[in-house]
């Protein structure tokens, strides 16, 4: 098994705005590779996803989190929540927390440990699975076979219509099920900005894993079509706007409906 290389570092920023900044880990493959949204309030920051928990995400963001932090979890995959046990305090759907605090499926990084029909779902959606999930590591000492999920506080679960208050920001709860049954965004009505999670991204999706439901997914499709979204930053791949939104919809509505 050829030796994988040091990362000079594991996660890479790029500030989108004053309150929102965009982290991602590059030594993830795509498939895995998740976006984390810094949210910047006037009483709380959000952290919307968490990565995979391969290294410190706290610590890479130490900068960025000057008080009360919350590590939301759009959905309980472990690409977004490997870093929410290194937060106080945590956001979730009631039906995935169960699954934040106690994870049943600890994760792996090695492709030859993953279940062959779980592969075969990504592979049928267009995704490369040949390799491990990462291609460096954050250390030296780094056991990419010791890797796995950690349980995480839970502080705070939602449902549709609740309500996250920044201080000078407010956020909407959109239960969006389909990709899995608790994904959830979070919808600023005053600025069109919607955190999406997994439920709609620019890139293939994946509604045939465990815990997908294409008719759910189509029902959440036809729902995000009619939002009035100027941006929306979702848990794959770049940010879009409402035109976007309304091709991707439309597409997954034409492949599945």
């Amino acid at each position: 098994m050829p030796l994988l290389p040091i990362a000079e570092r594991w996660f890479e920023t790029k500030r989108l705005s004053e309150d929102i900044t965009l982290l991602w880990e590059p030594h993830v493959i795509p498939l895995m590779r998740c976006n984390i949204w810094h949210v910047r309030g006037r009483d709380r920051d959000l952290l919307i996803d968490t990565g995979l928990g391969v290294a410190s995400l706290r610590e890479a963001a130490r900068d960025l989190l000057g008080h009360k932090v919350t590590a939301v979890a759009t959905h309980t995959h472990i690409d977004h929540i490997g870093g929410h046990h290194e937060f106080e305090e945590t956001l979730v759907h009631e039906l995935e927390a169960h699954e934040l605090a106690h994870p049943s499926d600890r994760g792996t990084l090695r492709r030859d440990k993953m279940d062959a029909a779980y592969v075969a779902s990504l592979t049928r959606a267009g995704y490369d699975v040949e390799s491990d999930l990462i291609t460096a590591l954050p250390s030296a000492d780094y056991d990419i076979d010791a890797y796995g999920l950690r349980e995480a506080a839970v502080t705070q679960i939602v449902d549709e219509g609740d309500m996250v208050d920044l201080g000078n920001r407010r956020f909407e709860v959109l239960h969006l099920p389909g990709h899995s049954p608790g994904s959830l965004g979070l919808w600023e009505a005053s600025t069109g900005t919607l955190f999406s999670g997994d439920a709609i991204y620019d890139g293939p999706l994946l509604d045939e894993i465990e815990g997908a439901d294409i008719g759910v997914y189509l029902a959440t499709m036809r729902r995000l079509r009619e939002l009035p979204v100027n941006i929306v930053h979702a848990g794959h791949d770049p940010s879009f706007g409402r035109a976007r939104l309304i091709e991707l919809a439309d597409a997954y509505i034409a492949r599945r409906g």
